[in-house]
């Protein structure tokens, strides 16, 4: 065993305590080492022997389940919660509930009014683009000033379509950090059209 390994393994017993304390969950030896093997370095048989001799000193609980064990922190270790703050709990998880709920009614108008500003931005960047093609197709009707004046109106528009796509991935993205759902069920959900659906590319600076 290399010294690291054996320092790692020599500490184990007290990172084992202190994770099961935090997560106060039940966990298998397995589950243990595969997620706190690649932060702390501990090799499977370490994290056995640690739970094991956690287990026979009394600092955590040991169930068996067929040919599983299972180990969790002693509950007798935790203060008792009185009904009166269990109460408390479930007021704040009502309100924190109500709270993410007008958040996500309030971001799913936004969406679908930046979704409806995106879509008149492309009809105006699509009419404009046929006023260039018909530009470039003509000879000697337009002078440079209005060539130019067209160019800086597309270029203008193609910006604020580019930057108000920018805005609404931002926010797709912030939603969905907490969505539990995939990105693709969320803008079904809300009804988001994206430019893929229409076969539609953002045309180049």
């Amino acid at each position: 065993m290399s010294k690291g390994r054996a320092e790692a393994a020599a500490g184990a017993p007290g990172i084992l305590l202190k994770y099961l304390q935090e997560q106060n969950r039940p966990y298998s030896a397995q589950d243990v080492f595969g997620n706190l093997q690649r932060e702390h370095g501990l090799g499977k048989a370490a994290v056995v022997k640690a739970l094991e001799q956690l287990a026979q000193q009394g600092k955590i609980k040991e169930k068996v389940y067929g040919k599983q064990k299972i180990y969790f922190a002693d509950q007798d270790q935790f203060a008792m919660v009185s009904d009166a703050d269990l109460q408390g709990l479930d007021a704040k998880i009502v309100a924190l509930t109500a709270k993410v709920q007008s958040l996500q009614q309030s971001c799913r108008h936004m969406e679908a009014e930046m979704q409806k500003e995106i879509q008149e931005l492309k009809k105006e960047c699509a009419g404009y683009r046929e006023r260039l093609k018909n530009i470039k197709a003509a000879t000697n009707h337009v002078t440079p000033e209005e060539k130019e004046r067209v160019y800086s109106e597309r270029q203008k528009y193609c910006k604020e379509w580019r930057k108000r796509k920018r805005m609404a991935t931002e926010l797709s993205d912030a939603i969905l950090e907490g969505y539990p759902k995939s990105k693709k069920q969320f803008f079904e959900e809300v009804g988001i059209e994206t430019d893929e659906d229409y076969n539609v590319k953002l045309p180049d600076p």
